[in-house]
Order: structure tokens, then C-alpha cells, then sequence
């Protein structure tokens, strides 16, 4: 659903729009195996895990990141009415995505791959994992120290 309350799942696209949208995601991801839908859903859940905490290390947050980084290769090949129609569902997605994280200091908040450049708020470790004011294990390796924005929490 979109911030306007509509179901986008309710919109009939033209037949051309459907093969335009299928082409361009698969122009973008090299397969079949992904759809606009599936992209959208991958990059929503991704989120949700950022805003309870998320619990793996940076490296994997920035392989966990290609559902973004293929619906910004994807959203410019898209039909303009498509895009006009889906643009208020990403834009809610990312928009709890930047509430859910901090920027990188010294890097843009705005431009090219945004969302490389931010680091969740809340970073679950488990209990047993030793914690000190600076990044958890996994995250020593920001170049950067850990903002006291960035919460490390434990978890059972």
C-alpha cells in the first residue's frame, strides 16, 4: 500500500508497461528471478530489520543493500507512469530508512547511493559478545568512530 492508502497490487498496468517493468528489472539483475514487487518487498524487509536492530556486520549490511542498489539501477528504465505510481512507496521506505539510520560523518545525506553511506541507529550483539564504547564486533572496521547515536544493545 502506498502513503496515499491505495493499493498499488490494484492498479492494471498496460501490457507494455508490464513487459517494460519485467525488462528493465531483468536488464538490471541479469535474471528473471526478481520482480519490481519482490524488490520492493526485499528492500521494506531489510528496514524492518534495521529498525528493530540490526544484528550482523557491516560488511553483510552492505551485501544486504542490493535490493537498493538494483531498484536505483531499475527506477530510471521504468515506464513513467510506473515510476510515478511506485515512487511514494519507495520514497516511505527510504524515508523509515533514514529515521532507522545516521549518516556517515563527512559523507552527503543526499546524491548517488545514499543509503551506502548511513549506519542503523540500533546494533543488536549477543550478550556474550564483549562490548566497549566503540564498535561492536563486525563493525570495527568503519573507518570512523561509533557515533553515540548508534545504540549497541544485547540480545539472548
Amino acid at each position: 500500500m502506498d502513503r496515499a492508502g491505495r493499493h498499488t497490487d490494484d492498479i492494471v498496468w498496460s501490457a507494455e508497461e508490464y513487459d517494460a517493468v519485467g525488462a528493465a528489472v531483468a536488464g538490471v539483475t541479469g535474471t528473471g528471478a526478481h520482480s519490481l514487487n519482490s524488490l520492493l518487498a526485499q528492500w521494506s524487509a531489510l528496514v524492518d530489520d534495521v529498525e528493530e536492530g540490526y544484528s550482523w556486520c557491516a560488511p553483510e549490511l552492505s551485501h544486504d543493500l542490493w535490493c537498493r542498489d538494483t531498484l536505483a539501477g531499475v527506477w530510471p528504465l521504468l515506464p513513467s507512469r510506473v515510476r510515478a505510481l511506485r515512487q511514494p512507496e519507495l520514497d516511505c521506505i527510504d524515508e523509515r530508512y533514514r529515521r532507522a539510520t545516521v549518516p556517515w560523518p563527512g559523507r552527503p545525506e543526499e546524491g548517488a547511493q545514499w543509503w551506502t553511506w548511513r549506519v542503523p541507529r540500533r546494533l543488536e550483539v549477543e550478550a556474550s559478545e564483549r562490548r566497549d564504547p566503540g564498535w561492536p564486533l563486525g563493525w570495527e572496521t568503519m573507518p570512523f568512530p561509533r557515533p553515540a547515536s548508534v545504540e549497541v544493545v544485547a540480545w539472548n
